[in-house]
């Protein structure tokens, strides 16, 4: 399956990362994020700092987002997963939703207006919680939050398009 959909998302996500960054995140879980970084190549090193950083601060944006893209981007989608749950577990509570993603409405949050950080964590999470899904062979779970993500961003700033669009084109020809 080749899902591009992904690709804006690193950008995204740094983005989010740092935004995030300066509310309540202790200077030696960003130290140890900052260290993760820099040891990526050394999986054992930087996963290590990731678990010290979580440790530190276990539900905090920035780490969770620094443990996501390290189990995504060495392919450990599994585990990434429960991080993207946990993600959207950790936006809906800091956006006031309700605690099931399913029943977020687009009323409640501007939705709409890029620039709301929060909000928008919320669609990242849900996105990267819908591309894993997908990914995983969960295509029912991965649809379901597609659409989810239409429904609360009907102009669709995020790029949930392209994912249901990869959903309606599975089993057919490539010509």
């Amino acid at each position: 399956m080749d899902l591009q959909a992904h690709g804006n998302v690193a950008t995204e996500e740094a983005f989010l990362a740092n935004a995030l960054f300066g509310q309540g995140l202790p200077h030696e879980a960003e130290d140890h994020l900052w260290e993760a970084g820099l040891s990526y190549h050394l999986d054992e090193v930087a996963e290590k700092h990731l678990q010290e950083a979580q440790a530190l601060a276990p539900d905090h944006a920035a780490v969770l987002i620094g443990l996501y893209r390290f189990y995504f981007y060495k392919g450990r989608l599994a585990e990434a997963l429960e991080v993207a749950k946990r993600c959207l577990v950790k936006a809906a509570q800091e956006n006031g939703f309700a605690s099931d993603w399913r029943r977020v409405v687009a009323v409640d949050a501007g939705f709409a207006a890029y620039e709301n950080i929060l909000p928008r964590f919320f669609l990242f999470s849900l996105k990267g919680y819908a591309y894993l899904q997908m990914r995983l062979g969960n295509l029912a779970a991965g649809h379901e939050a597609v659409v989810k993500l239409l429904e609360l961003d009907p102009s669709d700033k995020i790029g949930a398009r392209v994912l249901l669009d990869v959903l309606n084109r599975m089993g057919q020809d490539d010509d």
